[in-house]
């Protein structure tokens, strides 16, 4: 199933106040001379609040997750901004983007006051930078989780997108605990700028360092931050890639002194993150994980992890349309270097021909892979296809919407649940 929102008064009140059918970016920035989106209008908000942002390509969601779960834990009222969901005290609200637009924010981080708020968890996205959502925002710590190709449709080459990314940092009160990724190469260019920043990584010399072991029932990473040694195990994450958002979220809640009983309390009972790496048993003693992944990266750890728990991996994907083109034919041979069976599909394909985006992914793919090439438009179908062609022990990869339930086909924005397909299919 997908996100489960509570309706209530706070909802209501977000969608009734925020503007949301009129609000719209402002890429000059120019808050102060646009009354209906300066801050004031609400109070200035986010002066009354402590606000910890994270930005990367990959595990903003999941980190944002587990960091939020942390402070929650430890007694903190929270409020968490992501591309999941938002939610303001355990009262969850549908998410319109990953980081909102100014007025819906500045009234989301209103209510946070109103309802007594102590912290708020917000996911950073490069465009919100680069059209700044959160220009009157001042944070009170910044997380760096990675950097990799992405988002070339908005920007002009990978170094506009980094340096969007970086200009998280530049909003930060003084002594705001910066704390970025010193395995990512991105990274370590970040910390020769920000002298003060805190790294953290698995594999190159850290401040804060940590050491992964990965089990059949999760992942344990062992962290050694000033003299002290801290062991913590969380059950519902897999994967090198979840080691690394385990140890960005500790990281900061060990700057913001969370002790480690609650840290580690908080693992103990983390649930996982919704649309990724979620995993359905199937009747027929398949099973199947549908996640959020749809960059190359993200293909590359998502599916070199699953391929280790079976020998017969189904992987079903597609590409947005009027989204990045470049990294189409990547993901395809990434694809086919784990996968045994391939069926493209669609995913959003919006005004593009559907068959032109499948091609694009196809090419990517070696000759000597296409005869595991299914094409299949119809994504519903595609879902059913793998079902009848998968057996016991085999793993069914549903990549690219994660907790969407929609198809954006033409101007055409439909109901679309894979969560739901997957519950209609039996033996």
């Amino acid at each position: 199933m997908g996100v489960q929102h509570r309706p209530g008064r706070l909802a209501q009140r977000i969608a009734r106040h925020s503007g949301l059918r009129r609000c719209r970016d402002r890429p000059g920035g120019d808050l102060e001379n646009d009354g209906q989106y300066h801050p004031r209008n609400h109070g200035h908000p986010a002066k009354k609040l402590r606000i910890i942002g994270i930005t990367g390509t990959k595990g903003k969601t999941t980190t944002s997750f587990l960091l939020e779960h942390i402070f929650s834990t430890a007694g903190y009222k929270t409020a968490l901004i992501s591309t999941v969901k938002n939610s303001i005290n355990g009262h969850d609200l549908r998410a319109p983007l990953t980081t909102p637009q100014p007025d819906y924010l500045h009234h989301f981080l209103h209510c946070c006051v109103e309802q007594n708020v102590d912290i708020v968890i917000m996911e950073v996205a490069a465009q919100a930078l680069s059209l700044h959502r959160t220009a009157d925002i001042e944070f009170d710590g910044a997380l760096f989780t990675n950097f990799s190709l992405e988002h070339l449709e908005f920007y002009p080459s990978m170094e506009s997108y980094f340096d969007a990314k970086a200009t998280l940092f530049e909003q930060c009160k003084p002594n705001a605990p910066i704390l970025i990724n010193a395995d990512d190469l991105h990274g370590k260019k970040l910390l020769d700028i920000y002298a003060n920043a805190i790294s953290f990584g698995l594999h190159e010399p850290a401040m804060i360092q940590g050491f992964m072991h990965e089990l059949s029932n999760g992942v344990t990473i062992q962290i050694l931050h000033e003299d002290k040694v801290f062991d913590f195990k969380c059950t519902e994450l897999f994967g090198s890639f979840n080691a690394y958002n385990m140890l960005a979220a500790i990281s900061m809640a060990l700057c913001f002194n969370i002790n480690a009983d609650a840290i580690t309390q908080a693992l103990i009972t983390f649930s996982g993150v919704p649309g990724r790496l979620q995993k359905y048993t199937l009747p027929n003693g398949a099973s199947c994980v549908i996640d959020y992944a749809h960059n190359p990266s993200s293909y590359e750890a998502v599916l070199s992890l699953l391929k280790n728990k079976t020998n017969h991996l189904i992987v079903i994907f597609g590409a947005g349309g009027r989204r990045d083109a470049s990294k189409r034919p990547i993901m395809g041979a990434i694809a086919a270097q784990f996968a045994d069976i391939i069926i493209l599909t669609s995913d959003n394909p919006r005004d593009e021909d559907p068959m032109k985006i499948i091609a694009d992914i196809a090419f990517g793919i070696p000759h000597d892979k296409q005869h595991i090439v299914i094409r299949e438009v119809d994504r519903e179908k595609a879902i059913k296809k793998a079902y009848a062609l998968s057996q016991v022990n085999t793993v069914i990869a549903v990549l690219g919407k994660g907790t969407d339930e929609y198809q954006i086909i033409g101007t055409l924005k439909t109901p679309f649940s894979e969560a739901s397909i997957i519950a209609s299919l039996s033996v």
